[in-house]
């Protein structure tokens, strides 16, 4: 009964993963009507996408000791709201500032939650259960990435009806305002189941509540268990005490250099390595490969039902084969699957004759892509120079992707099987791993200004590459934008072989005493 209180628990602050995922790929699906809706440059379009992550690197920055003040539950009910108030506001935007804001908003949520649920079930579970249980969140994110990318598909398809419901609801003329306005609803589930779990043991143990920290841990450990992990508990809390009061500062301490060592390496490689950029811009990236709108909408799905299913996999090997393994090994194949992604694309060749401009079917005037007709281009970014050119930004962003269907000779193929390669090895990997390294390896005092702090590089980290991934593919291209993020992949994969420790199946307080020097 108590292993099933433990999981319901867990699923419940887990659904805050679940709307970070939704959020995070819910804006693949938007972009090209937002370029177009408001005449976006690159950079621009780059702002909108990766607004949430700069909020989100603050919200890391501050949430952990928020956090260890008025605790983790009250703090995730007020996310929840915040991811109410960021969804109706961004479809309700009537312009790109003010869709900025909301997605700002967004950013504190999830920012704010990537922290604390992680944190939250590592505090609340047994050591044996910690990995396969704050896995649950890294599978409620890629679910929501994976009901995002079907919901979008699934309004793009309401899009082309006639039918008098469509029409009146709007889904038709205003498709990415409902793209953005769905995530409302499971915000606002969230929010009030948030009112059914209970505090953090620990944290109410930090705030001299020992009986009702007792009685939590024995719900989830039984009573025997229970006292023992008390004990433990507060030996860590006594011995830390001093690190807990110096806040920030303390984790300037030579003891902790190892461990702040590893959790920055993994923090950056996690969002160096480009994940963000294949799931932000996911249906952008499949337009890449000449598959056309709507199917790049279809192989989105593909890409959340892949991260789906590698990160269950994770979840059952995380506690049997261990933490390291599974990272070494899904680093190496992010390399691989990201070095042939560039190698395909170096492949490709651009060219617009007279009979595949005569089949498309543009609502433009195709007339005015007569000057790209009998030209080869021997990379995408002289080709997209001379659309944007020839068509305007505006239409370019609206059309790319089936003119580009129409005039790139590649191996598509070979493209979708590096990019759902990347996702497969991601998702069993540094997705799942990271968050479950970064709840265990600190100790009890400085748990949450630690994960604070690394959430918040890893946060920024992810900015820069959402921010700058359309100006990278318009200035350097497809084939050198790949190439950066193997490169990033076999540097991390390199620093971890060495330094990674092993903290499968170990109680917190005994990775306290094994890696704090």
């Amino acid at each position: 009964m108590k292993n099933r209180g433990t999981l319901f628990i867990a699923i419940i602050v887990s659904l805050g993963g679940f709307l970070f995922g939704f959020d995070a790929a819910v804006i693949s699906g938007v972009n090209s009507f937002i370029t177009a809706e408001f005449d976006l440059t690159s950079l621009q379009l780059g702002w909108v996408v990766s607004s949430v992550t700069i909020s989100s690197a603050l919200a890391m920055l501050f949430v952990g000791k928020i956090s260890d003040v008025v605790g983790r539950k009250k703090v995730l009910i007020f996310v929840a709201l915040l991811y109410s108030i960021s969804a109706i506001f961004s479809a309700l935007a009537p312009s790109y500032s003010i869709l900025v804001i909301a997605r700002l908003i967004g950013g504190l949520a999830f920012g704010s939650a990537l922290v604390l649920v992680p944190v939250y079930i590592a505090e609340l579970v047994p050591a044996e259960k910690r990995g396969g249980m704050v896995s649950i969140n890294q599978l409620a994110i890629v679910t929501g990435f994976s009901v995002a990318y079907f919901s979008n598909y699934f309004l793009l398809s309401l899009s082309d009806s006639t039918a008098e419901l469509i029409t009146n609801l709007g889904i038709n003329t205003h498709t990415w305002r409902w793209m953005l306005g769905l995530e409302a609803f499971p915000a606002l589930i969230y929010f009030f189941l948030l009112f059914l779990i209970p505090n953090s043991p620990r944290w109410l143990l930090l705030k001299g509540k020992k009986e009702e920290a007792q009685q939590i841990l024995n719900n989830v450990n039984g009573p025997e268990e229970g006292k023992s992990v008390m004990s433990d508990i507060l030996k860590s809390i006594k011995s830390g005490s001093a690190e807990a009061n110096s806040s920030f500062f303390a984790l300037l301490s030579p003891r902790y250099r190892m461990i702040i060592y590893v959790a920055l390496i993994v923090g950056v490689a996690q969002m160096a390595v480009g994940i963000n950029a294949v799931f932000f811009y996911a249906t952008n990236i499949f337009e890449l490969t000449g598959m056309g709108r709507d199917a790049a909408f279809v192989q989105s799905v593909w890409v959340g039902l892949i991260n789906v299913a590698f990160t269950i996999l994770a979840i059952v090997l995380i506690d049997r084969v261990g933490r390291r393994p599974l990272l070494l090994a899904g680093l190496a194949g992010i390399a691989i699957s990201l070095l042939v992604v560039s190698y395909g694309f170096n492949e490709a060749v651009y060219e617009l004759n007279e009979d595949k401009l005569a089949n498309l079917t543009l609502d433009m005037d195709k007339n005015l892509l007569n000057p790209l007709v009998g030209v080869t281009y021997e990379s995408d970014v002289a080709f997209n120079d001379a659309l944007v050119s020839a068509i305007g930004r505006k239409e370019a962003a609206l059309y790319k992707g089936d003119i580009l269907k129409a005039a790139v000779e590649l191996n598509p193929y070979l493209l979708l099987v590096g990019i759902l390669g990347f996702v497969a090895c991601f998702a069993f990997s540094l997705g799942p791993v990271m968050w479950v390294l970064l709840s265990e390896i600190f100790p009890n005092a400085i748990r949450g200004i630690a994960v604070s702090t690394i959430g918040f590089v890893n946060s920024l980290t992810s900015y820069f590459v959402v921010q700058f991934f359309p100006w990278q593919l318009e200035t350097f291209g497809n084939v050198s934008t790949f190439m950066i993020f193997a490169i990033s992949a076999l540097i991390a994969l390199g620093l971890l072989y060495k330094l990674l420790p092993e903290t499968k199946g170990k109680s917190l307080e005994e990775l306290e005493l094994e890696l704090v020097k």
